[in-house]
């Protein structure tokens, strides 16, 4: 019985903490670039809904996954041209798309489904439980080799330390900063659309809870590296796995302990993390801070 446990433990634990890596990692390009990404929320959100609408109406999860990284995709190109070429308040902005994206799948929902509350439920066969989790920690490998071992991250870490620096070297700022804020949005999206054909088989409103600033917690608590963010998101996603190991064991004076209080557990745990180490993590040195190139 152990054993099962154990088990279980260990496999909820890899599959809730897949879309916080998935989200994590693509908030390491765009951080790294010197974009912050508070939007990383809104960009799950999107590839959620997306997924699971294209998932059900085209019954094809691969049509659907496709189409939730594009979701990722367009709303960071929104967050791309804001912060980047007019130069906005990149946390302002991250907020904005983020109070959009609690919105919009909702009245979305209940345009096309007539429901604001959900999306129709997905047929069994038409979801993908293995291979996001299989894409989200193969890579970490990848992107610490495409970070430390390749020209692009090399000229990415560049822009996000000093941008002056990177533009005298002939390094184009702007676009390499777009390409970061991106690609994030595509591995957001793919993160969310994990929670609504993979973890789940439907959409429900705000189904995130709040996933995407985990992710951003775990990439200030892995200091903006690869292997570490994944160590990171894996706590976080012990954690929520515990959680729901512990909903009517524990009971307190004869009565089981309130869902509610269970499930505050992962959240806790990141205002401790963030409290506590996010005055020890050097983030790049020119993050948030807009480049306009001197003529």
């Amino acid at each position: 019985m152990k054993d099962l446990f154990t088990i279980a433990l260990f496999w909820s634990t890899i599959r809730t903490a897949t879309p916080l890596l998935l989200a994590a990692m693509g908030g390491l390009f765009s951080e790294r670039s010197g974009v912050i990404n508070i939007a990383l929320e809104g960009m799950m959100l999107a590839g959620a809904f997306t997924a699971a609408a294209v998932t059900y109406a085209a019954g094809n999860p691969f049509a659907g996954l496709a189409a939730g990284m594009a979701a990722g995709l367009l709303i960071a190109a929104i967050h791309a041209v804001v912060s980047i070429r007019y130069r906005a308040d990149q946390v302002v902005t991250g907020t904005a798309i983020n109070i959009l994206m609690f919105g919009m799948p909702a009245f979305l929902s209940g345009a096309f489904f007539l429901s604001s509350g959900s999306t129709p439920q997905i047929p069994r066969e038409h979801l993908v439980p293995w291979l996001p989790i299989v894409i989200a920690f193969g890579l970490v490998p990848t992107i610490w080799y495409v970070l430390y071992k390749t020209p692009f991250g090399l000229r990415l870490r560049s822009v996000g330390e000093n941008p002056e620096a990177a533009d005298a070297a002939g390094v184009p700022v702007a676009r390499m900063r777009y390409a970061g804020v991106l690609l994030s949005g595509v591995l957001a999206g793919l993160g969310g659309a994990y929670l609504s054909i993979g973890q789940s088989s439907l959409f429900t409103r705000n189904m995130t809870s709040g996933r995407g600033f985990i992710a951003l917690a775990a990439l200030i608590f892995g200091k903006w590296r690869p292997v570490q963010t994944m160590l990171a998101c894996l706590l976080f996603g012990f954690t929520e796995a515990v959680s729901y190991q512990m909903q009517g064991v524990f009971k307190f004076s004869g009565e089981d302990i309130p869902v509610q209080f269970i499930q505050m557990v992962p959240y806790v745990l990141t205002i401790i993390v963030l409290a506590g180490f996010i005055g020890h993590s050097r983030p790049p040195r020119a993050l948030g801070m807009p480049y306009q190139k001197e003529r």
